[in-house]
């Protein structure tokens, strides 16, 4: 059975956001319930998550019944908690069947140990986001963010979402400033032995790399993301491939070299 692995689709019901919501629940649609047995989603799934006793987002109803559709035909769902949807929790766990991870987890696939992690909080230099990651996730502070009506909630979000990625923007997304600090990551896990494969988001920026490990070569996967790559990796049984989505549910290759 096949594994789909993807990140950073950054799902927003804003009207700009329309577009790629359409054409990723035709991705979801795609995928063969029986011929995949496991979605991993490495976290930055939607723009804005936060989960109410009693609401859920309207404007995510079509992704979600997807979703919902994939888990009847028997697909398990895997969901790393990204720097977007870190409240990820009891409507996608008991819903949609979520196994939710806050941070990392490990999974044999064919043999390999693959450490799957979303990213955020690695980079050395981004203090403040740690510090802002630990307290937003404190339980006074979710319970107090309940109180702002879910309206203006999402109004929030989405501003400082938009002003965030103004801020980080760069011509080459090779050059972001996540890419070196994620692949630094991945190549001391390797080498120290911790997986045979680590597969990250989070910078937006699709590769796959060998990097020396103890009993030979490991990999270092990056998902890339669907703002700009429409991107996801494939586990066959055998290897992982990089592929596109191309809006008319086929895909093909990337070559990842000098993306």
């Amino acid at each position: 059975m096949n594994t789909v692995i993807f990140s950073d689709v950054h799902l927003n019901v804003a009207a700009d956001g329309r577009e790629r919501m359409a054409e990723f629940v035709r991705f979801l649609r795609s995928i063969d319930a029986s011929e995949t047995g496991r979605v991993v989603i490495l976290g930055d799934l939607f723009d804005f998550w936060f989960e109410y006793r009693h609401v859920i987002f309207s404007g995510y109803f079509d992704v979600l019944r997807a979703f919902a559709d994939l888990r009847d035909g028997g697909v398990r769902f895997d969901f790393v908690c990204g720097n977007h949807d870190f409240w990820a929790g009891r409507f996608l766990r008991d819903h949609l069947d979520f196994q939710i991870h806050e941070n990392r987890f490990l999974l044999d696939l064919g043999g390999r140990r693959v450490l799957f992690v979303h990213g955020d909080g690695i980079n050395p230099e981004d203090v403040s986001y740690r510090i802002y990651k630990r307290i937003a996730r404190f339980p006074l502070v979710v319970a107090l963010f309940r109180f702002i009506h879910p309206d203006w909630a999402m109004a929030l979000a989405q501003g400082v979402s938009r002003g965030s990625r103004h801020l980080k923007a760069v011509d080459d997304p090779s050059q972001g400033p996540e890419v070196k600090p994620l692949q630094n990551f991945a190549r001391r896990a390797l080498e120290r032995g911790e997986a045979d494969v680590v597969m990250c988001g989070h910078s937006h920026y699709p590769v796959i790399e060998e990097h020396p490990a103890p009993d030979g070569a490991g990999l270092y996967i990056n998902t890339g993301d669907w703002l700009a790559h429409q991107t996801y990796v494939e586990w066959d049984g055998s290897e992982f491939r990089m592929r596109s989505f191309d809006g008319e549910s086929t895909c093909k290759p990337v070559s990842t070299e000098g993306a």
